[in-house]
């Protein structure tokens, strides 16, 4: 049965990057737990399109470079539902021709690296600081989406995971400026989740590669990230804050090379 702190009754929520992935299965599952949802995308058409398969939900057309469109997105859904309880920090400037170019620093373009910010981290600020005095009258809660990249060194992405992990420092400023005043901040971070766009666009032998290091017998889902970032956003984590929760099939829990000792002991057997 399903347990009552885990709803989300009544709640007003924003889902950036809600068109698709991560943030189409998280509008799902809040609305399904009672929230009303807006999704908000620069991608309308296909914001439109998740939003008028949920019962109560809006779409709006964002674009986080942009200040204002940012300020739009959070007065528009309040004026919608009359209040805002839930932010969900999910939109990125991610797709396969950028993560092309986002290697090695020495490699780096400038501006894939200004934009990865300008998207990532100020557009996540922005979104932020807009929704803080609603979120205050609500008593309500962020949750950013980063990644396990933040946390650990790779040889590519260095703009994407260096975005995320300022994102995670921003979490735990808002977590420890604002929990005075109710609001609980936290972050989810992914590891590869088999998204539409991953798989179509993702090589299948470095998927085998993370496939590898997973502790899971499969990589994660979009509809399992949703369901940490609805955990956060509900009564349920109601003492968490300033906290980021991995989900990642414990890929980022374990000694580097896992894969190799399996295959040796697997021989060994």
């Amino acid at each position: 049965m399903q347990s009552d702190a885990i709803r989300l009754d009544g709640k007003a929520a924003i889902v950036t990057g809600g068109a698709g992935g991560i943030g189409a299965a998280t509008a799902r599952l809040m609305t399904a737990r009672g929230a009303r949802v807006a999704v908000a995308d620069i991608a309308f058409d296909a914001a439109q399109a998740v939003a008028d398969s949920l019962p109560g939900a809006i779409a709006i057309q964002l674009d986080l470079e942009s200040e204002a469109s940012t300020q739009v997105m959070v007065a528009q859904a309040v004026e919608r539902f009359g209040r805002l309880d839930i932010l969900h920090n999910n939109a990125a400037f991610l797709g396969p021709d950028v993560a092309m170019r986002d290697g090695d620093v020495e490699a780096m373009p400038t501006g894939i690296w200004d934009r990865t910010y300008a998207i990532n981290v100020r557009g996540t600020m922005v979104a932020c600081r807009a929704a803080l005095p609603h979120l205050r009258a609500s008593g309500g809660t962020i949750v950013n989406t980063v990644s396990n990249l933040a946390l650990q060194g790779h040889m590519i992405q260095a703009a994407y995971s260096s975005s995320k992990a300022a994102i995670i420092q921003m979490t735990r400023s808002i977590a420890a400026s604002h929990g005075i005043h109710g609001v609980r901040c936290n972050a989810v971070a992914p590891g590869m989740t088999m998204t539409p766009a991953l798989r179509e666009a993702f090589p299948p032998r470095l998927r085998e590669t993370v496939e590898a290091e997973t502790l899971r017998d499969r990589l994660g889902e979009a509809e399992d990230i949703a369901e940490a970032v609805a955990f956060l956003a509900s009564p349920a984590a109601r003492n968490i804050t300033g906290h980021v929760l991995v989900s990642d099939g414990g890929c980022s829990s374990h000694v580097p090379g896992i894969a190799g000792f399996r295959a040796f002991f697997g021989e060994q057997a």
